[in-house]
């Protein structure tokens, strides 16, 4: 293959022969060793034949090249899910539906325990008519008010509960270690969801609350929960306590009553 001397050469290339184009002195030049010289803008009137042989050259790669783009569009056709949200499919929420609640009665779930549909980090909560949903995302549902006033920030609160996560699986219990906990409010000692359930309880009361990630706690290697789930809890308050401070000395603590 000779190379032609001229500026701002470029490469047409159909199948067969190659031909070669140049802006400045437009240089044709095949495989068969022809060599053709016009002019930029064109063709040459001494050569008539050429000249359209020229155009009949020029024609033919334009149509290849529209072929090659309609069989390439033919063959690899724009996938669905590029720029479009992949549709939820009401079939697979059922059967995800129907999984949990599998599950969730080989963990021995208690009654009118929540289901978790969960494709992905979407998760939906799927409760009874019982349960409530607060605008921070806490759903709770009160199975006895109980009476008496609710706790306030400092005072101290004294609870049973149990823990589960989505599956049902029971994950912590005071009453299995036959120790009620005891927290001060207002003092970042609760999981957040935890701190706004028991509020607005009273002693006695017994409430089933459901805390939604936002709202739950911490996750990573440090702590306890490896991922963000919600969590369940069942929450039995016992009583409050008013708490003040004592300084004896250089020592000072607290003390709740």
């Amino acid at each position: 293959m000779l190379m032609v001397s001229s500026a701002s050469c470029f490469l047409l290339k159909p199948s067969f022969p190659a031909i070669f184009f140049c802006s400045t002195q437009r240089t044709f030049f095949s495989q068969r060793k022809q060599l053709t010289h016009g002019c930029t803008n064109q063709i040459s009137k001494d050569n008539p034949v050429q000249g359209s042989g020229i155009l009949n050259a020029n024609e033919t790669l334009r149509r290849r090249f529209l072929l090659a783009v309609f069989v390439t569009t033919s063959f690899f056709p724009s996938l669905s899910s590029y720029g479009k949200t992949k549709s939820k499919n009401p079939f697979d929420e059922k059967r995800l539906l129907e999984q949990n609640k599998r599950v969730q009665k080989e963990n021995n779930a208690p009654d009118d325990f929540p289901n978790f549909v969960r494709e992905g980090f979407e998760v939906k909560v799927v409760t009874s008519d019982n349960y409530v949903k607060r605008d921070s995302g806490l759903i709770y549902r009160d199975y006895e008010v109980g009476k008496g006033d609710c706790p306030k920030d400092g005072q101290q609160v004294t609870f049973h509960y149990i823990g589960y996560n989505e599956s049902g699986r029971r994950i912590d219990s005071t009453y299995l270690q036959n120790s009620p906990a005891r927290i001060r409010l207002g003092t970042n000692a609760l999981v957040p969801g935890f701190e706004e359930g028991i509020r607005d309880m009273k002693p006695g009361g017994k409430r089933r609350i459901v805390i939604p990630p936002e709202l739950g706690p911490p996750v990573g290697p440090s702590t306890f929960f490896s991922s963000k789930q919600f969590e369940v809890f069942d929450v039995e308050l016992l009583s409050i306590q008013n708490c003040e401070r004592r300084t004896i000395a250089f020592y000072s603590d607290v003390v709740c009553n």
